[in-house]
């Protein structure tokens, strides 16, 4: 059995996601397909088609919710002692040693991976290459431009 490790924050999102597809998008899409039908003939009716697959979509989805949150491994990270290793939940700065530019990332798992908002899956390779380093460390990223060397600069428990 996979186990899927998650924030709390992550929890509560997939939570919400689920309460509103089975109590919003779930009903909806059935008033839809129960509107469709009366259309008429159900072999060229395109709106019924296509309720039809938005149901399917909200039905797998509602299925994969419920298995990650099954299978979650909630890591509150206010429960793990600060250390200033780099683990999972953790927020950490970075020095890019090649441009001099900084970078904060939270390592968090897949589902709540963004990186819009500097949140990495803890999978990624950069998240892999940090996991278990400390601050003042230099880490080097294999990339597919190739390897980036990153100085830890800060690590956080937020």
């Amino acid at each position: 059995m996979q186990r899927y490790p998650m924030t709390l924050e992550g929890e509560l999102a997939l939570q919400n996601e689920l309460r509103d597809l089975k109590t919003h998008q779930r009903p909806r899409v059935i008033k839809a397909i129960a509107e469709a039908r009366e259309y008429g003939d159900l072999k060229e009716n395109a709106e019924y088609h296509a309720a039809r697959e938005q149901q399917g979509f909200i039905e797998g989805r509602i299925q994969e919710i419920e298995m990650k949150l099954g299978n979650a491994q909630v890591i509150n990270i206010h429960d793990i002692p600060h250390t200033g290793k780099v683990i999972f939940g953790t927020t950490v700065t970075l020095l890019n040693l090649d441009t001099d530019k900084g970078v904060t990332y939270k390592i968090v798992g897949e589902d709540e991976a963004n990186v819009k908002v500097n949140k990495i899956s803890v999978t990624s390779p950069i998240a892999r290459a940090l996991i278990g380093k400390e601050e003042g460390d230099v880490v080097v990223v294999k990339t597919p431009g190739g390897d980036v060397e990153y100085e830890i600069e800060q690590v956080q428990h937020t």
